[in-house]
């Protein structure tokens, strides 16, 4: 698919004892939706009576030529921009286009191995394995708690509760540190992973709200609810950069709980119409998989709490995954195919 982009702004240049000359750029189509491999053609249409001496384009901070085939390795997003120089005077026009993945997710599905206990009264936000130990962030404000877990019983071996003024979020575990989320309260906890004793913590700038939260072994990755996934500075909590999240048709926003597996992330979201994970390549943002859950929640206790699938935890010793969900009575093990 190929679109041509025209800018759209009306400017007036003001020149002592002259008229008034006036360049006017229009935007069309309305239309500004690129597939990775399409080529951006821009048209400029102005006052021939003012004509522009040269015109600079730019995607985001990033000069470019045109006709221009898209093949940033970043999806979502991005800021065009033209730099018009006329009479020794510029004129700056600014517009957007939305670049999304060239191909459909592969559909997946699960294989059920294990079914084992789970607190129903867990409002689960984060799941994470060390080990053969569990590791859960639950939520709700007076029912927050960071817990270390028998995944087999499903019983608490520590349960730490959070002041009851903080809503509790995503977890991971990094090195011999465990960081957890809250939502609107702009904090993020760190623990010591021996002791589960809280060290430090740090605030959110750019990512307003916490949701998910993985790692790569060298930095964080966060969910604000948005299409955004935030990589960030361990040491401090700076949001480094960020990808949307998108697909070959859209932005997926809601991303919520995330779990790092084989250089991917995969994330669920947040009352999303199926309960399904997707996988997300890490540097573009594209949905690579879309896994279909579809079944496990009408296996347990069917409660009036009850709440979405949010608990995506990966275990590297059995290869295997464990999935729950927000007062859900049964942590599940599976494995994943290909449909």
């Amino acid at each position: 698919m190929k679109w041509s982009i025209f800018l759209a702004a009306m400017i007036a240049l003001k020149s002592c004892g002259n008229d008034t000359p006036a360049i006017t750029v229009k935007l069309k189509p309305e239309a500004n939706t690129y597939l990775v491999g399409d080529t951006l053609r821009i048209q400029l249409k102005h006052n021939k009576k003012h004509s522009i001496d040269s015109t600079h384009f730019y995607l985001n901070e990033k000069r470019i030529d045109l006709p221009y085939v898209l093949s940033e390795t970043r999806l979502g997003d991005y800021r065009l921009s033209a730099k018009h120089f006329l009479q020794g005077k510029e004129i700056e026009s600014q517009g957007a286009i939305r670049l999304l993945h060239s191909s459909p997710p592969e559909l997946w599905t699960y294989t059920l191995i294990n079914a084992f206990p789970h607190d129903s009264q867990a409002y689960t936000q984060g799941l994470e394995f060390d080990g053969n130990t569990l590791y859960e962030s639950t939520g709700l404000k007076g029912k927050s708690s960071l817990r270390k877990v028998n995944f087999k019983t499903g019983k608490p071996i520590v349960n730490n509760p959070l002041d009851a003024s903080y809503f509790g979020e995503g977890l991971t575990i990094l090195k011999d540190k465990i960081y957890q989320l809250t939502w609107l309260e702009n904090t993020a906890f760190v623990y010591d992973l021996a002791t589960l004793k809280m060290e430090s913590s740090f605030t959110y700038n750019k990512s307003k709200e916490g949701w998910g939260l993985c790692n790569d072994g060298t930095f964080l990755y966060k969910s604000d609810g948005t299409s955004k996934i935030w990589r960030l500075d361990p040491s401090n909590g700076k949001e480094l950069d960020y990808i949307e999240v998108t697909t070959n048709k859209r932005i997926i926003t809601s991303i919520n709980e995330l779990e790092w597996v084989d250089g991917k992330i995969y994330a669920n979201t947040y009352q999303g119409k199926k309960e399904a994970v997707l996988v997300i390549n890490p540097q573009s943002g594209a949905i690579e998989r879309v896994i279909d859950f579809s079944g496990l929640k009408e296996q347990v206790d069917q409660i009036p709490s009850l709440n979405v699938l949010n608990g995506i935890a990966y275990h590297p010793q059995r290869n295997t995954f464990f999935i729950t969900g927000k007062n859900w009575s049964k942590l599940f093990e599976v494995t994943l195919k290909k449909k």
